[in-house]
Protein backbone atom coordinates (compact mmCIF):
# COMPACT_ATOMS: atom_id res chain seq x y z
CA UNK A 1 0.00 0.00 0.00
CA UNK A 2 1.75 2.90 -0.97
CA UNK A 3 -0.55 6.16 -0.08
CA UNK A 4 -4.08 6.17 2.29
CA UNK A 5 -7.38 6.66 0.16
CA UNK A 6 -8.32 9.81 0.07
CA UNK A 7 -12.14 9.26 0.73
CA UNK A 8 -13.68 8.33 3.80
CA UNK A 9 -15.59 5.51 2.41
CA UNK A 10 -12.35 4.25 0.71
CA UNK A 11 -10.65 4.41 4.12
CA UNK A 12 -13.10 2.76 5.97
CA UNK A 13 -13.33 -0.35 3.66
CA UNK A 14 -9.85 0.02 3.86
CA UNK A 15 -9.60 -0.19 7.40
CA UNK A 16 -12.43 -3.12 7.78
CA UNK A 17 -9.88 -5.31 4.92
CA UNK A 18 -6.90 -4.87 7.71
CA UNK A 19 -9.14 -5.98 10.53
CA UNK A 20 -10.51 -8.73 8.58
CA UNK A 21 -6.78 -10.15 7.25
CA UNK A 22 -4.88 -9.46 10.61
CA UNK A 23 -7.34 -8.99 13.24
CA UNK A 24 -9.80 -11.91 12.77
CA UNK A 25 -9.63 -15.38 13.31
CA UNK A 26 -12.52 -17.96 13.08
CA UNK A 27 -12.28 -21.12 15.21
CA UNK A 28 -12.91 -22.04 18.68
CA UNK A 29 -11.52 -19.80 21.62
CA UNK A 30 -11.63 -18.87 25.28
CA UNK A 31 -11.56 -15.22 25.28
CA UNK A 32 -10.19 -13.25 28.62
CA UNK A 33 -13.91 -12.98 30.54
CA UNK A 34 -13.41 -17.23 30.06
CA UNK A 35 -16.14 -17.71 27.73
CA UNK A 36 -16.43 -19.58 24.64
CA UNK A 37 -16.31 -18.08 20.91
CA UNK A 38 -15.88 -18.75 17.38
CA UNK A 39 -14.54 -15.45 16.53
CA UNK A 40 -11.58 -14.22 17.88
CA UNK A 41 -10.86 -10.36 16.96
CA UNK A 42 -6.75 -8.78 18.36
CA UNK A 43 -6.43 -5.39 16.87
CA UNK A 44 -2.74 -5.05 17.76
CA UNK A 45 -1.37 -6.33 14.39
CA UNK A 46 -3.71 -3.52 12.81
CA UNK A 47 -3.00 -0.80 15.37
CA UNK A 48 0.86 -1.17 15.89
CA UNK A 49 1.28 -1.15 11.88
CA UNK A 50 1.90 2.60 10.12
CA UNK A 51 -1.31 2.10 7.90
CA UNK A 52 -3.61 0.78 10.81
CA UNK A 53 -2.95 3.64 12.88
CA UNK A 54 -2.91 6.51 10.53
CA UNK A 55 -6.47 4.94 9.25
CA UNK A 56 -7.28 4.55 12.90
CA UNK A 57 -6.49 7.49 14.28
CA UNK A 58 -8.88 9.85 11.89
CA UNK A 59 -11.90 7.11 12.11
CA UNK A 60 -11.72 6.98 15.76
CA UNK A 61 -10.95 10.76 16.07
CA UNK A 62 -13.99 11.14 13.87
CA UNK A 63 -16.57 9.67 16.98
CA UNK A 64 -14.35 11.65 20.15
CA UNK A 65 -16.53 14.22 21.50
CA UNK A 66 -16.22 17.63 20.23
CA UNK A 67 -15.94 18.69 23.61
CA UNK A 68 -13.12 16.55 24.96
CA UNK A 69 -9.68 17.73 25.99
CA UNK A 70 -8.33 14.15 26.02
CA UNK A 71 -8.56 11.14 24.88
CA UNK A 72 -8.12 7.50 27.18
CA UNK A 73 -7.52 4.27 27.14
CA UNK A 74 -6.17 1.47 29.79
CA UNK A 75 -3.10 -0.29 28.48
CA UNK A 76 -1.95 -1.84 26.47
CA UNK A 77 -4.65 -2.33 23.79
CA UNK A 78 -5.19 1.56 24.34
CA UNK A 79 -2.19 2.73 23.98
CA UNK A 80 -1.28 3.34 20.35
CA UNK A 81 -4.90 4.34 19.70
CA UNK A 82 -4.59 7.26 21.92
CA UNK A 83 -1.23 7.88 20.38
CA UNK A 84 -2.41 8.09 16.80
CA UNK A 85 -6.00 10.01 18.02
CA UNK A 86 -3.92 13.07 19.60
CA UNK A 87 -1.21 12.94 16.27
CA UNK A 88 -4.53 13.01 13.83
CA UNK A 89 -5.63 15.81 16.21
CA UNK A 90 -2.51 17.96 16.51
CA UNK A 91 -2.55 17.26 12.33
CA UNK A 92 -5.96 19.12 11.63
CA UNK A 93 -5.24 21.76 14.21
CA UNK A 94 -7.04 20.53 17.34
CA UNK A 95 -5.81 20.33 20.95
CA UNK A 96 -6.52 16.87 22.24
CA UNK A 97 -3.82 15.04 24.42
CA UNK A 98 -3.17 11.01 25.23
CA UNK A 99 -4.10 9.30 28.38
CA UNK A 100 -2.95 5.66 29.54
CA UNK A 101 -4.64 3.95 32.42
CA UNK A 102 -2.53 1.85 33.95
CA UNK A 103 -4.15 -1.75 35.17
CA UNK A 104 -2.84 -0.66 38.57
CA UNK A 105 -1.17 1.94 40.38
CA UNK A 106 2.58 2.63 39.62
CA UNK A 107 4.76 1.02 42.84
CA UNK A 108 6.94 3.50 43.23
CA UNK A 109 7.16 7.21 42.84
CA UNK A 110 3.71 9.05 42.83
CA UNK A 111 1.85 5.83 42.31
CA UNK A 112 -0.28 7.45 39.64
CA UNK A 113 -3.40 5.41 37.62
CA UNK A 114 -2.99 7.94 34.82
CA UNK A 115 -0.40 8.83 32.26
CA UNK A 116 0.41 11.91 30.04
CA UNK A 117 -0.86 15.34 30.36
CA UNK A 118 -3.28 15.73 32.91
CA UNK A 119 -6.59 17.63 32.00
CA UNK A 120 -8.25 19.96 34.69
CA UNK A 121 -10.56 18.17 36.85
CA UNK A 122 -14.30 18.06 35.39
CA UNK A 123 -12.32 18.24 31.46
CA UNK A 124 -14.78 15.81 29.26
CA UNK A 125 -12.66 12.69 28.44
CA UNK A 126 -13.70 10.29 25.46
CA UNK A 127 -12.39 6.51 26.44
CA UNK A 128 -10.73 4.41 23.51
CA UNK A 129 -10.93 0.46 23.04
CA UNK A 130 -9.74 -1.69 20.88
CA UNK A 131 -12.38 -4.38 20.99
CA UNK A 132 -15.72 -4.79 23.47
CA UNK A 133 -16.72 -7.64 24.65
CA UNK A 134 -18.34 -7.36 27.86
CA UNK A 135 -17.03 -3.70 28.25
CA UNK A 136 -15.20 -4.68 31.58
CA UNK A 137 -11.03 -3.11 30.39
CA UNK A 138 -12.91 0.32 29.43
CA UNK A 139 -15.43 0.03 32.33
CA UNK A 140 -12.21 -0.03 34.51
CA UNK A 141 -10.38 2.73 32.67
CA UNK A 142 -13.80 4.83 32.78
CA UNK A 143 -13.88 4.72 36.99
CA UNK A 144 -10.01 5.63 37.30
CA UNK A 145 -11.08 8.60 35.21
CA UNK A 146 -14.15 9.77 36.86
CA UNK A 147 -12.71 8.84 40.52
CA UNK A 148 -9.56 11.52 39.38
CA UNK A 149 -12.51 13.46 38.35
CA UNK A 150 -13.00 13.68 35.42
CA UNK A 151 -16.82 13.40 32.64
CA UNK A 152 -16.83 10.28 31.12
CA UNK A 153 -19.38 9.87 28.87
CA UNK A 154 -18.88 8.31 25.86
CA UNK A 155 -16.16 4.73 24.97
CA UNK A 156 -15.52 4.75 21.19
CA UNK A 157 -14.33 1.29 20.22
CA UNK A 158 -12.65 -0.61 17.13
CA UNK A 159 -14.87 -3.53 17.20
CA UNK A 160 -17.93 -4.01 19.07
CA UNK A 161 -18.26 -8.11 19.76
CA UNK A 162 -22.09 -7.59 20.25
CA UNK A 163 -21.97 -9.78 23.52
CA UNK A 164 -23.26 -6.85 26.30
CA UNK A 165 -20.78 -4.74 25.99
CA UNK A 166 -23.03 -1.86 24.87
CA UNK A 167 -25.49 -2.46 27.86
CA UNK A 168 -22.89 -2.84 30.63
CA UNK A 169 -21.79 0.65 28.83
CA UNK A 170 -24.90 2.44 29.16
CA UNK A 171 -25.89 0.97 33.33
CA UNK A 172 -23.14 2.80 33.63
CA UNK A 173 -24.39 6.00 31.82
CA UNK A 174 -21.85 5.47 28.55
CA UNK A 175 -22.57 5.59 25.31
CA UNK A 176 -20.51 3.00 23.16
CA UNK A 177 -19.98 4.17 19.83
CA UNK A 178 -17.86 1.57 17.43
CA UNK A 179 -16.26 1.50 14.38
CA UNK A 180 -17.64 -1.79 13.08
CA UNK A 181 -19.68 -4.43 14.39
CA UNK A 182 -17.74 -7.96 14.95
CA UNK A 183 -20.50 -8.77 12.65
CA UNK A 184 -19.35 -6.91 9.94
CA UNK A 185 -15.23 -7.78 9.94
CA UNK A 186 -16.44 -11.47 10.08
CA UNK A 187 -18.03 -10.96 6.90
CA UNK A 188 -15.44 -9.03 5.79
CA UNK A 189 -12.90 -11.84 6.59
CA UNK A 190 -14.94 -14.21 5.04
CA UNK A 191 -15.76 -12.47 1.53
CA UNK A 192 -12.49 -10.82 1.18
CA UNK A 193 -12.22 -7.40 -1.24
CA UNK A 194 -10.65 -8.28 -4.80
CA UNK A 195 -7.65 -6.13 -4.84
CA UNK A 196 -8.34 -4.29 -8.35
Amino acid sequence: MSSLPESPSARRDQLLQLLAQRAYRHGSFTLASGRHSDHYVNCKPVSLSGVGLALLGSDLLALVEPEAVAVAGLTLGADPLVSAVALQAALAGRCLDALIVRKEAKGHGTGAWLEGPLPQPGDRITVLEDVVTSGGSALKAVIQLREAGYRVERVVAIVDRQEGGAEAMAAAGLELRSLYLLEEVARAAAHPAVAS
